[in-house]
């Protein structure tokens, strides 16, 4: 069988899944808009968009004209390649990816379907110090403008967890299924790391407690100021701790840059108070194998979240034997049962947090049983061998359903 995968990014969600469907021998394209990358037997396409909003566009509306040049751009660098005839699309939500494609193929689709936007309850207004404009209110309503065209116009939707599901509008659940996209065991594993050595990083002596804290960019969404407030309450009461800190400088969601006056976030967040940033190792982007080793060693891993998405790294923590403190958000608690898998905490509670850290520094023993459910529960439900033939027996299932011929390709008469 051959499918198509299409992500903005690359290689995004469908990272483990692409090559594995290789290895049992179907053929995988991949079009994306990222030119760097390669995964092992997966043909990559690349299409550039052109075009987009302007600040002539109404503030509402940009999301969608970005979206449709998105969908465009895809549609044509298809139209190129007659070549490529796909069994099953699978393609990402929110971009327009696949929105023309069955003007070109008859394959079914399926959305990857990752988040849908409400006024209340998600990450708009979390921030009492940061309250929304009217018009970020107004704004949400057509930024799922794109993603319900998309849920219309595919075959069947496809969302990691029952949280994200239940985000939709209720009416539209019975089209989307809650599969989990799957954790690396093979990667994300318990390591042996009794020297206590990670090469480029670091060698931390055994007295030395580490706690680790993972996300893509440094910013609010992630709870990273709430992270150092509690980082300094934390040495405070445990001066031999140190703290690994993974991820780029940088602000992947929201408009944080806007609201502070500095280079960066981080910049601003260590500019609010004196700190002792001997604490602190921020290692920057790492592979895989050294993330899993930074888990391995961390003596308690601290993850944040605002309203919205769980990171895949508390959940590579969770299968490497961190004990987990996490944020108590719905999406954490899809994860995480306090005190049987790992610990939850208020998010703005910056003293409870690091009372709650400071207590698994000092006994890391009384968690242990906390780390070992992590891994069973990660081995149970979230590992991509479990995922793996869940998601191609419904690739296989919904691929079994040819659409019409589409209109623009259908022969005279038609």
């Amino acid at each position: 069988m051959h499918i198509l995968f299409i992500h903005k990014n690359f290689p995004a969600q469908f990272r483990y899944m692409a090559p594995a469907l290789v290895q049992d021998g179907w053929q995988v394209s991949f079009l994306t808009a990222r030119a760097d990358g390669e995964l092992p037997g997966v043909k990559k396409l690349v299409y550039q968009c052109k075009g987009g909003a302007t600040k002539y566009n109404h503030l509402c509306t940009r999301n969608f004209e970005n979206s449709v040049h998105e969908a465009m751009a895809v549609y044509l660098q298809m139209k190129k390649h007659p070549n490529v005839k796909p069994d099953l699309i699978v393609a990402h939500t929110g971009f327009g990816s696949s929105l023309f494609l069955p003007y070109l193929y008859d394959a079914p689709i399926i959305n990857f379907m990752e988040y849908f936007y409400h006024p209340v309850g998600g990450d708009l207004g979390y921030r009492p110090e940061y309250p929304p404009t009217e018009e970020a209110y107004l704004r949400l309503k057509t930024k799922n403008a794109m993603i319900l065209l998309d849920l219309a116009n595919c075959d069947r939707g496809w969302t990691p967890t029952h949280y994200q599901q239940a985000l939709f509008p209720e009416v539209l659940h019975s089209k989307i299924d809650v599969i989990f996209d799957g954790i690396d065991t093979s990667i994300y594993q318990r390591r042996d790391m009794s020297a206590r050595t990670i090469p480029q990083i670091g060698t931390f002596s055994p007295q030395t407690r580490v706690v680790t804290y993972v996300a893509r960019g440094m910013e609010m969404m992630r709870g990273f100021d709430i992270f150092i407030r509690a980082a300094k309450r934390i040495y405070e009461q445990y001066p031999d701790v140190v703290f690994l800190v993974v991820g780029s400088d940088r602000v992947a969601y929201g408009s944080d840059l806007e609201r502070v006056n500095a280079k960066s976030f981080k910049d601003w967040v260590f500019a609010q108070d004196s700190y002792d940033l001997s604490k602190f190792i921020f290692t920057g982007h790492i592979s895989e194998q050294k993330l899993a080793q930074v888990l391995s060693l961390s003596d308690l891993h601290i993850y944040l979240t605002e309203p919205f998405i769980a990171s895949w790294s508390m959940v590579d923590a969770m299968s490497c034997g961190a004990v987990v403190l996490a944020s108590d958000q719905i999406c954490t608690r899809e994860y995480i049962r306090h005190g049987e898998n790992g610990l939850l905490c208020d998010f703005f509670d910056i003293e409870a947090m690091a009372r709650q850290a400071v207590e698994v520094l000092r006994s890391p023993g009384d968690y242990k049983h906390l780390a070992e459910a992590a891994i069973r529960t990660v081995a149970e439900k979230y590992s991509f061998d479990v995922a793996c033939p869940r998601l191609k027996e419904y690739f296989q299932r919904v691929a079994s359903r040819r659409r019409a011929i589409p209109p623009l390709l259908a022969p005279p008469g038609r």
